[in-house]
Order: C-alpha cells, then sequence, then structure tokens
C-alpha cells in the first residue's frame, strides 16, 4: 500500500471511530428535539419531526426550574475548583521545593492514595460528616477540596513545579524573598497551564459527580444537575423522554464551553508535566 492509500485509511479509520464515539451524544441531541412517540421507533439522527416544546416542558418538570439545579452546580462546582487550586498547589509546591522529614514517605502515601476507589472511604466520610451535621449541605462536597484530597492534581503540579529552573527560585531567595513571595511571584505566573487543567478537571468531575452529591444532598432543594436528572426520571418515568434528553442536553453547555475555550491550556498542562 503506497503512503497516501494508507494516510488515506488511517484518516478513514479515525473518522468512523470518532463517529462512533459521538453517535451516543449526536443521538441524544437529536432525540431531544423529537416528539416522545418517535424517540425509540425512529433512531436516525436527523429528525423527521421537530418538537422543541421538550425544552420548556424539562425546564419546567420539577419542583423548581431547571435554573435552580444548574445554579446549585455551580455553586458546588465553584467552592471545589477553587478549593482544589488553592490546595493543591500549596501541597505541591511543599513537596517539590521544601526539605521536610519523610518528604518521600508522604509522597508514597499520598499517590497510593489515588488508587482508593471511592467506595472505600464514603462510609467513614458520611459518618463523619453525619457527627458534624454536615449531610445536606455543599459542605461535604467542598471542603474536602480544600484539605488537598485530589491526589492527581496534586502530583501534576509537582511534576510542572518540578520543571522550573531553582536558579530563579535561588535567586529570589538570595535578594531576600520567602517561600510566600517565591510561590505568588513565580510558581505559580509559571505555573498557569497546570492550574488551568487542574481547573477544567475539577469542573468536568465535579459537574458530573452524581455518586457523591446523591450520598450528600437529600432535600430536592439542595439537588445539583445530575441528581436533578435523576429525579426527573423517577418523577416522570416513560412519559417525556424528550424532556429529559433536552435537560441533558442544557446540562453538557457548561462543560462544552469550558472546554473549548480551556482546550488549548489542557493539552499544554497534560503535555509539559508528562514530560517532567
Amino acid at each position: 500500500m503506497t503512503e497516501p492509500l494508507r494516510r488515506l485509511a488511517k484518516h478513514v479509520v479515525l473518522v468512523l471511530t470518532g463517529f462512533l464515539m459521538l453517535y451516543p451524544l449526536l443521538w441524544m441531541i437529536a432525540s431531544s428535539v423529537k416528539p416522545n412517540a418517535l424517540i425509540f421507533r425512529d433512531p436516525s439522527l436527523i429528525p423527521g419531526e421537530l418538537d422543541l416544546s421538550n425544552y420548556t416542558i424539562g425546564w419546567n418538570a420539577l419542583a423548581h426550574p431547571f435554573t435552580h439545579y444548574l445554579l446549585n452546580s455551580f455553586a458546588v462546582v465553584g467552592g471545589a475548583v477553587l478549593g482544589n487550586l488553592v490546595s493543591c498547589s500549596f501541597a505541591a509546591y511543599a513537596f517539590a521545593r521544601l526539605n521536610f522529614r519523610g518528604r518521600r514517605i508522604w509522597f508514597a502515601i499520598m499517590l497510593m492514595s489515588i488508587m482508593l476507589p471511592i467506595h472505600v472511604v464514603i462510609v467513614p466520610q458520611y459518618v463523619l460528616f453525619a457527627q458534624l451535621d454536615w449531610i445536606n449541605t455543599y459542605l461535604p462536597l467542598v471542603v474536602p477540596k480544600m484539605l488537598a484530597t485530589d491526589a492527581f492534581f496534586i502530583f501534576l503540579m509537582v511534576q510542572f513545579f518540578r520543571g522550573i529552573p531553582r536558579e530563579l527560585t535561588e535567586a529570589a531567595n538570595i535578594d531576600g524573598a520567602g517561600h510566600g513571595r517565591i510561590f505568588f511571584r513565580i510558581m505559580l505566573p509559571l505555573s498557569m497551564p497546570a492550574l488551568a487543567t487542574t481547573a477544567i478537571f475539577t469542573f468536568i468531575w465535579t459537574w458530573n459527580d452524581f455518586f457523591s452529591q446523591l450520598i450528600f444532598l437529600t432535600d430536592p432543594d439542595m439537588y445539583t444537575v445530575p441528581v436533578a436528572l435523576r429525579t426527573f426520571v423517577d418523577s416522570t418515568a416513560d412519559s417525556s423522554w424528550g424532556a429529559l434528553f433536552a435537560d441533558s442536553v442544557v446540562s453538557l453547555i457548561p462543560i462544552f464551553v469550558i472546554f473549548l475555550f480551556g482546550q488549548k491550556y489542557l493539552m499544554r498542562g497534560i503535555a509539559t508535566t508528562g514530560l517532567k
């Protein structure tokens, strides 16, 4: 096979694979504008009949307008992103630049915590938060992020900090700068790709987190988007799939916007941290 034919075959395979991966999403978007009777009867991606009322029905199908649940999710996501950026950057700087007793042991323990599934720690977390009277609040979803519990982001920032030349921090230290000034004036401005990667991943993972939010939020007024969508299915059964898909499409818009505008920082952060 000649080189042009090989390239053509490779692109055809990539296009077909990409279409197979995107088909469920495209089908959901198409189903959100179909009448309920045609959603499962007509699997095509081009609706034969449009029904835009699914969006208005889905928006007002629950106890509150869908805006209420979007704002709840933004509140949780905002706290989680801010908490991870602050706490994980502090912890990463300590592991990357400070010399303290047991640093390697604590770093190894931190890395091993990545392998712990959430189902292992959810029960003791629930007991602890129940004793603190935090159940049915956003505190269990936000406060742990402020304590550097996401080891993946600590490791990502440690790799990035280690790639910053030590001569910069040593020169600042000679000029009388302490760790606080070095961290805020040198390390953070040079670490924007890693910080952006942390913010984007935290946003996406927290926005899509269904399990934790279902466990800790019991009041319908506190529901976030994933829990609200599940409640929507329970309350409407099989009668309004179009409205459910319409709300699902709306819930994907913030993720799409964040990824669209942060894609270059995301790729740069993953590439640079992976080369250290």
